[in-house]
């Protein structure tokens, strides 16, 4: 069923007339909706034990429970894990698949409103701090980030003299298999940036990690343009679904 929370309200709020007479003063209210119940346990549950104590599409409930108040919203947190795989696939989708599977825009503006608020406490695990004690979060973030993109994107992260990271900056977006990247527009970054090093950052849609020869090719020219201008290429990952490869960790750099 879709979600219809973003249905207008009728002019001036006023109310449908009624069918039926309003119930006498004093009269016993009908009984609670059937989801009203469910809704309290599932809080309750959330309460006591956390996101560890729900399934995927129970912690996808309690989100589509602060956009739509009132229906039972589990057929539909199901239908939306059963399409997107899991609830991070649910989060990272964009707004046009979240409405063609059946949500109002107010509910898919909140979904990616919480996975916009969970990649800015990502990334402030890892700014202003030194790569090398942060380098697990490091990872997590840029997991967060690109992981799920259904497209490839490459993302600079610039480090001070202290290896401290100062910017974390998309400079590239291409195809599903394919990012333009040109070696000197990512050093005059740098250098705009007055940062000493660098990390390169690319995902792989396809979800093997492995770097093709063109990866290789292009870590090889940015690495040489860094080196006439002194800033150093640390690293460069390639994100993909569960995985990453590390250059220096293969000794390609």
């Amino acid at each position: 069923m879709p979600d219809t929370s973003d249905t207008p309200d009728r002019p001036g709020n006023a109310r449908p007339p009624s069918r039926h007479r309003p119930a006498a003063s004093g009269a016993v209210a009908g009984p609670a909706p059937h989801y009203a119940g469910h809704r309290d346990r599932l809080r309750q549950r959330f309460r006591d034990g956390g996101a560890a104590a729900l399934q995927d599409y129970e912690l996808l409930e309690l989100l589509l429970f602060l956009s739509i108040p009132r229906r039972d919203v589990k057929p539909l947190a199901k239908d939306l894990i059963a399409r997107f795989s899991s609830l991070a696939g649910v989060l990272s989708a964009d707004l046009g698949a979240l409405r063609a599977a059946g949500l109002s825009e107010r509910s898919a503006l909140a979904l990616k409103t919480v996975q916009a608020a969970g990649l800015t406490l990502a990334q402030a695990e890892v700014m202003n701090r030194p790569v090398v004690s942060s380098w697990q979060a490091l990872l997590d973030y840029c997991r967060a980030a690109m992981g799920r993109s259904p497209v490839e994107q490459t993302r600079i992260l610039f480090l001070d003299r202290k290896n401290r990271l100062i910017a974390d900056e998309v400079l590239q977006t291409g195809t599903v298999d394919h990012t333009p990247l040109y070696p000197r527009e990512v050093i005059k970054r740098a250098l705009d940036l007055h940062a000493s090093a660098i990390i390169m950052v690319h995902n792989h849609p396809s979800g093997d990690a492995t770097p093709s020869r063109a990866d290789i090719e292009i870590t090889r020219q940015v690495q040489q343009a860094g080196k006439q201008l002194g800033v150093v290429l640390h690293d460069h990952i390639i994100i993909a679904r569960g995985e990453h490869a590390s250059f220096k960790s293969m000794g390609l750099i």
